[in-house]
């Protein structure tokens, strides 16, 4: 029995780093091509959401003296280059990958559209969100949360490389507890860094669940699909 009919799957850039520490590593991307075509191959419908901080970051450029408004268009390039990169990867897996943005790139990509992407999910194709919501100030995981609200998915799957939501830094702190589940009030009165602060809000006001769970894992988005407790839940 397959828990979730649809997800928005969440995904840092620097993820796709990789063990090489920058820009893309090709076994990475292969690595999470070939999970996500377990999940596909299962019935699930998947939409992707991917950053773009193992190319650039827009607060960054702010930080050593850029317009913000620039530096955040630049960091919205960073994840169309993500989002190519995931989509040939899916593809060379046998996979129909289509790629709306939230800034169109004609002839790499379409425009994000709610009717388009739910009308490719249906069909069974992957659907790659790239840009964020196509404007300054937004992050890309106030982007999932509004593409994950507006394709009316089951949940929003962010893949880490942790096994959920502690107390603390587990990597820096070998006593932080991990939470297998946690209502919006109780992330947000214990002050856990789960996602910004508007996309969290808006994952709260429309009843969005968010699953952290560790991508890197082999096997762990099949797990969650088949309704094994892995990593932990916010809803």
């Amino acid at each position: 029995m397959i828990k979730f009919k649809r997800i928005l799957l969440k995904l840092s850039g620097e993820a796709l780093e990789g063990s090489q520490g920058y820009g893309i590593d090709p076994a990475r991307l292969a690595e999470y091509a070939r999970e996500i075509k377990t999940v596909v191959d299962a019935g699930v419908q998947v939409a992707i959401v991917i950053g773009g901080g193992n190319i650039f970051r827009g607060l960054a450029g702010t930080s050593e003296g850029m317009d913000r408004v620039q530096g955040d268009y630049m960091g919205m390039l960073a994840t169309v280059i993500n989002s190519m990169a995931i989509q040939a990867a899916l593809e060379k897996m046998g996979l129909g990958a289509k790629l709306l943005s939230g800034l169109a790139i004609d002839p790499i990509c379409e425009a994000m559209s709610r009717r388009k992407a739910i009308e490719y999910l249906t069909a069974g194709q992957v659907v790659v969100i790239a840009a964020g919501t196509g404007n300054p100030y937004f992050t890309t995981d106030s982007a999932s949360a509004l593409r994950a609200i507006e394709i009316q998915a089951d949940a929003i799957l962010k893949g880490t490389r942790v096994d959920g939501i502690y107390s603390a830094d587990p990597e820096k702190d070998p006593s932080a507890l991990k939470f297998s589940t946690l209502s919006f009030d109780e992330a947000y009165e214990k002050g856990l860094k789960i996602m910004d602060l508007t996309a969290f809000t808006l994952c709260r006001e429309n009843k969005m669940p968010i699953v952290v769970f560790n991508m890197n894992q082999q096997g762990n988005l099949l797990k969650l699909m088949n309704g094994e407790a892995i990593g932990t839940v916010v809803c």
